[in-house]
């Protein structure tokens, strides 16, 4: 596994690099094809914000990518959480492998892999349908803070495509234009 740690807005210490080395080290066991791991650690500037220490962390494997993000108030505690999350997106990730391909692995592992409990399929349990306005991208920004979602779906009158804007962590707007 090649693991990548960087410090944004923090001054990285080998401390902090080896336990953060360790405890990524454990996601090896569940991700069979070689892997690429960033870690990217941060420290949110803003008082008001307690869980001030955020872990973000992306794998590359040969299936999907696995991201997750965590914070708190210290470092070792936003590992943890980040590699537990990230263990657990692992193991859906091994287990929904091995019940696709039944032949591909031994069955004795799949009985040995244990169930946590939480842990089901999401399910699409809501289908709505709406009318796609054409609209420019500072409208759609104006409808999406009056209805007080995260995003909006609308069509771009710019380039007459459909096209979706959402509000970023960061406070600021995102929009999501298609390629063809």
């Amino acid at each position: 596994m090649q693991l990548q740690i960087k410090g944004k807005n923090v001054e990285m210490d080998d401390t902090i690099r080896s336990y953060a080395e360790e405890k990524l080290g454990k996601l090896e066991r569940h991700l069979a094809d070689p892997t690429k791991v960033e870690l990217e650690l941060s420290l949110e500037k803003n008082p008001s914000i307690a869980d001030n220490h955020v872990a973000e962390a992306t794998i590359w494997t040969k299936g999907p990518t696995l991201r997750a993000r965590e914070s708190s108030v210290d470092w070792r505690a936003s590992i943890d959480e980040l590699v537990d999350k990230l263990e657990r997106q692992a193991k859906r990730y091994q287990n929904k492998r091995r019940n696709h391909h039944p032949h591909a692995g031994n069955s004795a592992l799949s009985e040995d892999t244990p169930v946590v409990p939480g842990e089901i399929e999401p399910l699409i349990v809501k289908t709505k349908q709406f009318a796609v306005k054409p609209m420019t991208p500072e409208e759609a920004v104006l409808q999406l803070e009056l209805i007080g979602h995260d995003f909006f779906v609308f069509r771009n009158s710019e380039a007459n495509e459909v096209a979706v804007v959402y509000r970023r962590r960061d406070g600021n707007f995102g929009l999501i234009e298609p390629q063809l």
